[in-house]
Order: C-alpha cells, then sequence, then structure tokens
C-alpha cells in the first residue's frame, strides 16, 4: 500500500525513481580482542583501498562539476589514506594491544584530530581534523560493511532522499542518474530548493520524515508540482503520475516556443525577465531559457570555490565572461554576500548569537575594505565588456550607502587617472531586504541607481523568522499583506524618482506572486532560469490593468491564505 508524504513543492516536474538514502549509516562497534592479527591488518589494507577508489571517483566528478580548487579537499582525503605514518600506526595498535582493525583505526585517528583541533593558532591545521574524521567514517564504513551514503557514487536512475542537502552534496549530484530529491527539512529558499530548480530537477522538501518513512530502493514519486511524495505507489498512481509528466513537457515544450520573444502582458506592458546566477558556467542556461538580463550574480561564489581569497585578476576574468556574454543585456554583480549561513575558511568570522543579523554582507566590505576595493576594481575593469550594474547587500541606512558608494567613485576615478577604461553607463543600485530601507526607500531612491528586491531575506527580516528553521517555516509568508504592502513602497518609491525596481528572491518566479507584481508595476523579474519561460507564458495571459484591482485587494486582505484565494480567482485564458 503505498504512502503519502506532504511537503513544500520546490521545484516542479514530476519523476519516479528507486529511493537512494542519503543518510549516515550506524557505524557503532565492539572493541574486540583478536587472535589473528594478520586477518585484521588485511582488513584494515582492503578498506583503505576501497576508499581511496571511491574518492577518485568523486574527486573527478567534483572537477567536472565544481573544478580543480573545489575538488582539491578529496585529494587531501586521498593523501591522508597514503600517510604511511598513520597506516603504520593503526598496525602497530592490531599488532600489539591484539585488537580489531575498527577498534585500532578510531582511537589512532581520535588521537590525530585531537592533536589537529589542539592548534588554535592554526587555522589551516585545524581544518585538517575535520579530513581525517571524514576519512576514519569511510574506512570504518568498509570495515564494518555498510554503505556510505556519496551523492557523487551515483550511477542509476534514483530519487535522492535526505535530512537535508549541502552544497557539497548538490555538487556532486549527476542529472544524468538524479531524478529528483526529497527532503525531511527546507523551504522553497533553502539551498536545496534553490539548486533543484538549478538543476531542472523535481524536488519536495520539509516533508519532516521522509527519511524515516522511506527505505533505501524503495519506489518513490516526487510530485515537484502539488509538493507531494508517494511512497511504493499502485500500479494506478504510476499510471497516473507518468500522465502528469507527460502534460508537464507538453507544456514545457509550448513555454520553450517563447525563449526569443520579449515579454509583455496581455495589454502590451513590458517586463524585463532576468536570471540569478551563482558562476560564469550558469550563463548558458541563461540564454537558453530566453534571459534579457541577469538580475543578481552572486560574486561570493568565486569566494566560497577557492581556498584563499580571489585575486582581481581571477574576479576579473569570472565577470568578464559574464557580461560579455550576455552582450547587450545588463547583468547586475552583487558585491561580496558573506556572513549569515556563507561562510570561508580562509576568513574567519566571529562567532555570533544570530550570524544573520550580524557581521555580514557591506558590513564586513565596509570594514575589510582591501577586499571590497579589490573587488570594485576588478568589477570596473569588466565594465568595459558589456552592461554591468554593480549593487550593495543588506544596506540598512542611507549613512552605509553612501559610504559604500563613495568607496566605489574614489577607486572608479583613481582608475581614471591612471589612464585605465572604465564604462561611463555603470548603475550602482542595492537590495532592499532590510525592513528598516525599505522605511527610508524614498531617501536612499536619491542616491541608488536602482533597488533590488531580495524578498528571501525581507521576509525572515519582516517575520523575525530563520528561513531554514523548520519550527518556524509556517512564517514564510511571501503573500501577506505586510511583506507586499513593503514591496509596493519600494516599487512606488523608485518610480517617484525616475528609477527602475526589480526583485532577486526565489519570489520572482513564484506563478501566485507574478499577478500581484506586475500589478504593482515591478520593472524586472530575476529568478532560477529554469523558471523564466513559465514565468513569460503566465504574464503574456495577463492584463496589468486588471491586475492594479487584485492588487487593492490583497493589500487590503489580512492573511497569506486570504491572497493567495484572491489570485486563484483570477480568470487566466
Amino acid at each position: 500500500m503505498s504512502n503519502q508524504l506532504n511537503g513544500i513543492a520546490a521545484s516542479n516536474g514530476v519523476a519516479i525513481a528507486k529511493a537512494y538514502m542519503l543518510v549516515d549509516p550506524d557505524l557503532s562497534f565492539d572493541k574486540k580482542v583478536i587472535e589473528n592479527e594478520d586477518h585484521e591488518v588485511q582488513r584494515l589494507h582492503d578498506s583503505f583501498a576501497t576508499s581511496k577508489d571511491e574518492l577518485e571517483v568523486i574527486k573527478q566528478h567534483a572537477v567536472k562539476s565544481l573544478g580543480e580548487e573545489e575538488a582539491a579537499v578529496f585529494e587531501a582525503h586521498i593523501t591522508i589514506l597514503a600517510d604511511p605514518e598513520l597506516i603504520s600506526g593503526i598496525e602497530k595498535k592490531i599488532n600489539e594491544e591484539h585488537v580489531n582493525a575498527e577498534s585500532a583505526l578510531k582511537e589512532v585517528t581520535d588521537s590525530y584530530i585531537a592533536m589537529f583541533e589542539a592548534m588554535t593558532d592554526n587555522t589551516y591545521m585545524q581544518e585538517r581534523a575535520g579530513d581525517v574524521r571524514d576519512v576514519t567514517k569511510r574506512v570504518l564504513s568498509h570495515l564494518l560493511g555498510v554503505k556510505l551514503p556519496s551523492p557523487a557514487l551515483i550511477n542509476t536512475q534514483s530519487i535522492v532522499v535526505a535530512h537535508d542537502l549541502t552544497p557539497s552534496d548538490t555538487a556532486q549530484l549527476d542529472r544524468q542518474f538524479v531524478q529528483g530529491f526529497i527532503t525531511d527539512i527546507g523551504g522553497r529558499t533553502s539551498h536545496s530548493a534553490i539548486m533543484s530548480r538549478t538543476l531542472e530537477i523535481p524536488a519536495v522538501v520539509g516533508t519532516e520524515n521522509a527519511t524515516t518513512t522511506i527505505n533505501d530502493g524503495d519506489t518513490v514519486i516526487v510530485d515537484g508540482i502539488h509538493g507531494k511524495a508517494i511512497v511504493n505507489p499502485s500500479d494506478e498512481e504510476i499510471d497516473q503520475y507518468q500522465q502528469m509528466a507527460a502534460q508537464f513537457e507538453r507544456e514545457q515544450a509550448e513555454w520553450g516556443e517563447l525563449k526569443d520573444s520579449s515579454t509583455k502582458s496581455a495589454d502590451g506592458k513590458h517586463f524585463d525577465i532576468a536570471a540569478n546566477i551563482g558562476t560564469p558556467d550558469d550563463l548558458a542556461a541563461v540564454l537558453d531559457n530566453g534571459g534579457e538580463a541577469v538580475g543578481l550574480f552572486r560574486s561570493e561564489f568565486l569566494y566560497m570555490n577557492s581556498a584563499e581569497l580571489p585575486t582581481e585578476d581571477e574576479q576579473f576574468e569570472a565577470y568578464k565572461k559574464v557580461i560579455a556574454g550576455m552582450g547587450d543585456k545588463q547583468v547586475v554583480i552583487r558585491t561580496m554576500d558573506i556572513g549569515g549561513d556563507k561562510h570561508l575558511p580562509y576568513l574567519p568570522l566571529p562567532e555570533e548569537m544570530n550570524p544573520f543579523l550580524g557581521y555580514r554582507a557591506i558590513r564586513i566590505s565596509l570594514d575589510r575594505q582591501e577586499i571590497f576595493r579589490t573587488q570594485l576594481r576588478a568589477l570596473l575593469r569588466a565594465s568595459n565588456y558589456g552592461k554591468l550594474a554593480i549593487m550593495f547587500p543588506m544596506i540598512a541606512t542611507v549613512n552605509e550607502f553612501k559610504q559604500a558608494r563613495a568607496i566605489y567613485d574614489e577607486e572608479k576615478q583613481k582608475m581614471v587617472n591612471a589612464g585605465q577604461r572604465v564604462a561611463d553607463n555603470i548603475q550602482v543600485g542595492m537590495m532592499m531586504e532590510i525592513p528598516a530601507a525599505v522605511m527610508i526607500a524614498d531617501k536612499l531612491a536619491k542616491y541608488a541607481d536602482f533597488f533590488s528586491i531580495g524578498t528571501n531575506d525581507l521576509i525572515q527580516y519582516t517575520f523575525a523568522a530563520d528561513r531554514g528553521n523548520e519550527h518556524v517555516s509556517y512564517l514564510y509568508q511571501p503573500y501577506n499583506p505586510s511583506l507586499l504592502r513593503l514591496i509596493k513602497r519600494v516599487i512606488d518609491t523608485a518610480h517617484q524618482e525616475g528609477k527602475w525596481a526589480g526583485m532577486c528572491g526565489e519570489m520572482a518566479g513564484d506563478q501566485v506572486a507574478v499577478p500581484l507584481l506586475m500589478g504593482m508595476g515591478l520593472d524586472e523579474f530575476s529568478m532560477s532560469a529554469t523558471s523564466m519561460l513559465q514565468t513569460r507564458s503566465l504574464m503574456k495571459k495577463l492584463d496589468t490593468t486588471r491586475l492594479q484591482k487584485l492588487v487593492d485587494q490583497a493589500l487590503d486582505a489580512e492573511s497569506n491564505e486570504e491572497v493567495i484565494e484572491l489570485v486563484k480567482q483570477l480568470d487566466i485564458k
């Protein structure tokens, strides 16, 4: 009998395949006195060899999907496995103390971990403790004969089931085999949800109990359209969902016909459909899906995918590739947005009670100006290759924006004085993601060339609810009248100063939110590349004059649910 799990529809589509449980197994064991030391040493060597073979596969996959630098962590793990001192230390313990390989491995590696963790004045060495811990877990799994799940080793059609998916997990997913995924936690703006849309695979997140309900190898249906997962479905359910998948494919083909069209409403009003990207490699999907701009290039991924601060030249090459690749279409690049849930091992940040409310984004840039100025110089150099706009994240006050703008102006003037060419049409704007900034948007609009609304953070700050905390996920309410009023204020104040307003949060591609945002007059909608054509198709069917009445009703509503019902009543042809 089938079992249905309900969650949040994170990425459209339907997938049917066997479950691959990305859940750590039980690696507990008993310490035993053994009689055949040679046998235990051989078991140890076999487990090391198997672990090395696995890591070679994972490393090659990481090189392809992430690049050489990011894959270096797996090379470090392979090096640990080849360390003669480590191996001889474990062998010695087996032979002298007559203990099983599991026990000898754990005792020796624990001493290494403790030694590295004690090196408080050397961050690099402290981090090696984590490498040894990971390697130990892998070898131990082979000694115990249990499967240690690894996304890179998936080589059959699978649905990945996990408590959550980390950035490193998703980086290893092979789109050829991974058909979809289901998680216990997360919302539409969690990393796993955003990655599922980038990979164009169906996903349901926030089910709460997927990992305890689903078993490895179960047949699972992922309904990323309605936010459901069906475990061990009946033949009738499989047939029903196969028909739904075919219908979704037909819709995608219909959307694909709009690739080269401009984005216009039924009454002829133009909007810009733009894409959110993380690396220059994402550009192909933007162009394949008819993107009219890049509304958000998350430059922090250049920092996160590097073992040290990226140089000016390295940044310049990345920015140039995206700006030149978009031709005469605008590219909005956000300056480094590190902090909160995004950390750099080579840039230690203070331990904070509330990191999302702490030392992050523009606050770091204004404090560590040498990092900020390097980035601005790279951006200014790249401006010569297309149409660049720069935006500052996490602006809360007028003074913050003016200070950041002054540093930009200084660097620009230095380059001009040195005879370096800089484009004369660069726009400098800001993210609108802090309610305090929204309330003084009329003041900020006098200085910023544009606003881009970051709804992922604006929602969590408005409702005082961490977007990654499943216990308060009910407060992720993008259609709540309180949030809609803030958004309308941003758009109206920008227009009053003759500036444009965009949105780069996930809400920009939300099919319930789009009619509301059109009615408010939002100029640019920036979203995951895979949502662009569906959104363009919807916009073609909507008349903005009628949508203004919908906006008035929504702003006067009392709840998120009431607004959803208002949108559902729209007559969309």
